[in-house]
C-alpha cells in the first residue's frame, strides 16, 4: 500500500493503519530497534511502541515521508529504552558506536547543551548533505540505523576495510567541519 494511503487511514482513524503499517515497516522499524539494543524481544517492543506512537501523532500530524517519520518514532523509543538499560548495565555494541563519534559530538547535561546539541545536528545536517552519495549513506547507516560494519558492507558492495576507512575520513572531515563552524574547539 501506498504511504499516502497509510497516513490516510491514520488520518480516518482506521485500525487498518497499524495493520498496513507494520505489513510494509515492521522489519524496517525492527532493524532499527534491534540494531541499538542488541535484543530481539526488546526490538518487538519498540516496533509496537512505535505503531501506538504513530497513532497517537498521526493526526495531528502528518508525515510527509512516512518511512523516515516511522524510522525516527522507532529510533527514539529505542534510545529510551537503551538509555533506561545504561543505567544497570552496558551495550558494548552500541557504546562502541558512540565511542566512535565521542571526538565529535558530546552527550548534552542540560537545557543550554541540549539547545546546543539541536545548533550541532543542524550542522551536522548541513555537512552530510554535502558529501557524496556514498558517503553519506554509510556515514547514516552507521549512526543512523546502527547498522555493523558488515552490514554496511554487503548493503553497498565494498570491502568492509573500505568502510571503515570511509567513516574513519568522514568522521575526521565532520569534526573539521564542526570546528571551523564553530561547535567544536
Amino acid at each position: 500500500m501506498e504511504d499516502e494511503k497509510i497516513v490516510s487511514l491514520y488520518m480516518e482513524r482506521s485500525e487498518n493503519a497499524i495493520i498496513e503499517t507494520a505489513n510494509k515497516y515492521g522489519s524496517f522499524c525492527r532493524t532499527i530497534a534491534f540494531n541499538i539494543l542488541s535484543n530481539y524481544t526488546d526490538a518487538e517492543e519498540c516496533e509496537n511502541d512505535t505503531y501506538l506512537a504513530a497513532w497517537n501523532t498521526i493526526p495531528p500530524t502528518r508525515p510527509t515521508k512516512l518511512s523516515t517519520f516511522l524510522g525516527r518514532l522507532t529510533r527514539n523509543i529505542a534510545l529510551d529504552k537503551y538509555d533506561y538499560y545504561t543505567a544497570q548495565k552496558r551495550n558494548s555494541k552500541f557504546d562502541l558506536l558512540l565511542s566512535e563519534l565521542d571526538d565529535c559530538i558530546s552527550v548534552p547535561d542540560n537545557v543550554e547543551e541540549e539547545y546546543e546539541a539541536g545548533q550541532v545536528a543542524k550542522v551536522i545536517s548541513e555537512f552530510l548533505r554535502s558529501r557524496d552519495y556514498e558517503s553519506r549513506n554509510v556515514f547514516l547507516r552507521r549512526y543512523w540505523y546502527a547498522d555493523s560494519i558488515s552490514d554496511i558492507s554487503e548493503r553497498f558492495g565494498m570491502s568492509e576495510s573500505k568502510v571503515k576507512s570511509m567513516l574513519f575520513r568522514t568522521r575526521k572531515k565532520l569534526k573539521q567541519y564542526l570546528k571551523r563552524e564553530g561547535m567544536i574547539i
